[in-house]
């Protein structure tokens, strides 16, 4: 799995994190008692929670931004993404160059640009469900449960709440934090900012989101490109 960060020109939030070690899994540490002002954190992410566990699908446009810190560039893309239950997602990256990563309920499915090969990978849902707070769709994780609460900031007079999210115990090892941005009435996931325990960051900014919209039936379909081998990774 790790060949697909090496691959790819810039990968989808999931992969991603499919691609950085576990480390740190034994370790569980004390957790200090919410304050009034972690309280009213909590209370949001439990809405963020319910709403995406009530939806079947969402779509968005998406912006991403990885920074490389080893050769201080930034690397961007955007495009659209859907989800649906259970089990499946599409990201359709539109620029800078057009790739597809695609679940469709059984393996994960992506072609980096100029790659001669089609990657696939067994969905795994008990390792995965849960450990991104975007992928409440993916699988049946319960975010409150993964991730705690440390602060919350208020944004854009009140409409936004940045909420700085740490795992509990071991069940997100190699997660450092998140920075979820969510929208303070609505429950929407604005921004997802993960820092992973190596120092790598993720950034994914999205937009006309839509819950529970009609998709086609055959949009999670995965079509195999003719001539192009499919290779388990």
């Amino acid at each position: 799995m790790r060949r697909w960060t090496r691959a790819g020109t810039v990968l989808p939030l999931l992969a991603w994190l499919l691609a950085a070690p576990v480390l740190f899994a034994g370790a569980v540490r004390a957790e200090a008692p919410p304050s009034a002002g972690t309280a009213a954190g909590d209370a949001l992410l439990r809405k963020v929670g319910e709403r995406y566990a009530a939806a079947r699908t969402l779509s968005a446009r998406f912006r991403q931004e990885i920074p490389l810190q080893n050769v201080g560039i930034v690397r961007k893309a955007s495009g659209k993404l859907y989800f649906g239950r259970p089990l499946m997602m599409r990201w359709d990256y539109q620029a800078p160059e057009e790739q597809l990563f695609l679940a469709d309920g059984e393996h994960f499915y992506f072609r980096p640009a100029g790659s001669p090969q089609v990657i696939r990978r067994k969905v795994d849902e008990k390792s995965l469900g849960g450990k991104i707070p975007l992928l409440l769709l993916f699988g049946k994780g319960d975010i409150s449960g993964m991730f705690r609460v440390e602060e919350s900031v208020p944004r854009k007079e009140g409409a936004e709440t940045l909420l700085r999210l740490l795992p509990r115990g071991d069940g997100a090892p190699e997660v450092r934090r998140i920075d979820l941005v969510v929208g303070s009435r609505d429950g929407l996931i604005l921004e997802v900012h993960l820092f992973d325990r190596l120092g790598g960051e993720n950034h994914l900014y999205l937009s006309d989101i839509e819950i529970d919209p009609r998709l086609p039936p055959d949009l999670f379909l995965f079509r195999k490109p003719a001539g192009v081998p499919v290779v388990d990774g």
